[in-house]
Order: structure tokens, then sequence, then C-alpha cells
């Protein structure tokens, strides 16, 4: 039994759109039909999202906000000893959103046919990621699912709290940056072009900074579409530059050599792999799979490079510490609480004290970063306004200096 989209008509020709449970799209069919409507379209949710997946979506997958909000709902039902296709169902009637209630659906359906819930989670793995499915897998194998759906559920909520302050971090500075920009585009298009006129009868030599502000503002309003064009055309250059594997490789150690950028990025992808690796091992997932599952949450290509690579140290019987501490890449502390825990037997404990030291560190980097720019930007707002007051007032002193 699987889930299925549908588009029917009632008597009275309404079109009405929902999701029906059944056996094949001919077995919906007549599910409409016994309701009293006229079948239209019939979909069923396993091949629109695979259909979604190969073709170019601007949204493929489920946010980090909706997969630890169905996580957290999933994990609590299960702990309550719901079966799992009933605490599907009840996950998926909580949800308001329509595209995460069809998933949650046909994830049911392959649940009811007798599959487990990490093949079911198969059919979606733009909205379930590689990591989120091993872990299923393995508390589904070691008997303890509702365990690791707990897991799953902080681990997730943890990394959407720590991509929401970062969102937050940013939103104001941004702001700022635009607000500015707009407002000093907006003076030299239309406001310094009305001061400056006054100046065009007179014989005298304007000053530099009057000349190139003057330059300037003609610049904007003449070709302020050609600037609009030529930015946002650098921008998609860059971007598809950037997808490329060796410029987005040299990219990423530009950035890890940087002194400011460099700390947090190491800090960041660290706090991922350590917190991922953490979740893995803790779940019963091999150690050498758990290794690569987590470098696969590491964006920075270098760094993911040196897990890899000391993952194939480890499968020739060096420990996990020195395979990573030979990259260079990874933080010191990092480094001695991994062998920490390999020595004691607390692995999965030192990971998870690594990642959460991670986690802080990068959040006083932030805080430090945007203690930092938030007065810069309003000094250089106001370098940029000085600047545009002096080109309009130089001329008029040297006016009055003429005139005495």
């Amino acid at each position: 039994m699987g889930a299925f989209e549908f588009v029917a008509l009632d008597k009275s020709g309404k079109e009405s759109k929902g999701l029906v449970e059944g056996d094949t799209a001919k077995h919906v069919r007549q599910i409409l039909r016994e309701r009293s409507l006229l079948p239209v379209k019939v979909t069923e949710v396993a091949q629109k999202e695979a259909k979604r997946q190969s073709t170019f979506s601007l949204r493929k997958g489920l946010s980090s906000n909706e997969l630890a909000l169905v996580t957290r709902q999933l994990a609590s039902l299960s702990q309550s000893g719901l079966p799992l296709e009933e605490a599907l169902l009840a996950v998926s009637q909580q949800n308001d959103l329509p595209r995460t209630k069809s998933i949650l659906l046909g994830v049911r359906g392959k649940v009811m046919e007798g599959h487990t819930l990490a093949d079911g989670l198969t059919e979606f793995p733009q909205a379930f990621p590689e990591l989120y499915r091993a872990t299923v897998a393995a508390g589904e194998q070691s008997g303890h699912l509702d365990v690791v759906l707990e897991r799953l559920a902080d681990y997730t909520e943890a990394r959407s709290e720590l991509k929401q302050r970062v969102t937050n971090a940013m939103i104001y500075p941004i702001s700022l940056v635009v607000f500015a920009i707009a407002i000093i585009s907006f003076m030299l298009a239309t406001v310094v072009p009305k001061i400056v006129n006054v100046f065009a009868n007179t014989q005298a030599e304007l000053p530099g900074l009057t000349r190139g502000l003057i330059a300037t503002s003609d610049f904007l309003r003449d070709y302020w579409m050609l600037l609009v064009v030529g930015i946002a055309a650098v921008v998609f250059g860059l971007y598809r530059l950037l997808q490329k594997d060796g410029p987005r490789r040299r990219y990423h150690r530009f950035l890890l050599a940087m002194p400011i950028t460099g700390q947090l990025t190491r800090g960041i992808n660290t706090a991922r792999f350590t917190r991922t690796f953490s979740i893995l091992a803790g779940s019963g997932v091999p150690i050498l799979d758990a290794m690569k599952i987590s470098a696969e949450v590491i964006e920075n290509l270098p760094m993911r490079d040196a897990v890899n690579d000391a993952a194939v140290k480890v499968r020739e019987g060096a420990p996990i510490s020195r395979s990573l501490e030979a990259s260079k890449l990874f933080p010191p502390m990092m480094i001695h609480l991994v062998a920490s825990g390999e020595t004691g037997g607390r692995l999965e404990e030192m990971l998870t004290r690594a990642a959460a030291g991670q986690e802080r560190e990068v959040d006083g980097l932030i805080s430090t970063m945007l203690g930092i720019l938030q007065p810069l930007l309003i000094v250089l707002m106001g370098g940029v306004v000085l600047m545009i007051v002096l080109a309009i007032l130089l001329p008029i002193f040297e006016i009055n200096n003429l005139i005495n």
C-alpha cells in the first residue's frame, strides 16, 4: 500500500485535491469513485518525489525545522509504544504542510508493505539524508529504534538551532548594507544632480572630489541597468564556477588559510562532523561507515577529504585521532578528546563534548565578529555620507572665497 496524490471532480464539477492510500493507482481511482468523485489525475507520491529530484527544483528536501519537528514527534510516539505505521499516520495528520504529509504517508505505505522504516526513508533521499537513514537502520537492527529516534531528534534540533542562530546573526548586518547601498545610490542618482547643477554655470574649476561625485552620479543615472546586469552576471558566473570541483576546492583552501574565515570554517565543520559521528557511533553504526557518512556533512572539501583519508588509515589499523591529526585541519582540542575517548572506551561521549565545545567557540566567534562588524558598517556609511557632503560644500567654500 502506498500514498497517492489525486485531483478529482465532484458531482457539481468542483475540483478537489488530496491524499489517499491505496495498493495501486487503479485501486485509488476505485476508492475515489466510491466517494462519488471523478478521478482526473492520480500520482504516487514516491514517483512524484523521484521526478522532482531528477529535475530542477528550488526545494527538493525538507527544511531543517520540518525534519526536526517530524523526528521529535515520531520519537515521542515510538517511545509511547505506538506501532510504527500508526505513529507515521499520526505525525502526517499532525503536519499542515501538504508535501511533508505526502512524504510521511509514502513512508508509511512502504512500512505497511512489510519494509523497514529505513527502506521507506530511502524512497525519499532528498527529504531524509544518508545520515538519517543509516542511523534509523542501525536502530532497527539493534532493536532500539525509539532510543535512536530520540537521539536523532536531539541532533536535528541542535543543527536547526545552530543554523537559525547563524541566520539570525547575519540579518542585521546584511539589512544594514542593503539599506546603506540603496540610500546612497538614491542620493547619487536623484539628490546630488539637483544640488551640483547650481555650480554648472560657474566658470571656476570644481574640486576633484566634486567632479568625482558628479561623474559617479552621472554613471548611476545613465548606466544603472547595465550595472545591475553586470553585478548579476558576475554573481551567476562565480556561482557556476564554484560548482566545479577544482575552483571550489581552491576556494575552500583559501577560506581555511584566512585568519578569521579559517577559524570559523574549521569550527562549523568540525562541530558538524563530531556531532554526526557521535550520533552514528552511539547508534551502533560501524566506525568506518560512520566516518564515511559523517564526512558527507562537511561542506569544506579539503576537510572532507581529510576524513575520508583518515577512514582509509583506520581501516588499516591506525587510531582515529592520529589519522585525523595527520591533515592538520582539525582543532587540537578535538583531536585530544577523540584520543581520550578511544583510550578510555568513551568515544561517543568525547565526540559529543568536542561538538559542544566547537559549537560554543563558533557562537563566541560569530558574536565577536558581529560586535566588530556593526559599528564598522556604521563608520563606513558615515564616511561615504561625509564624502558626499564635502563634495557639495567644497565648491560653496571656494565661491565664498572668490566673492570675498
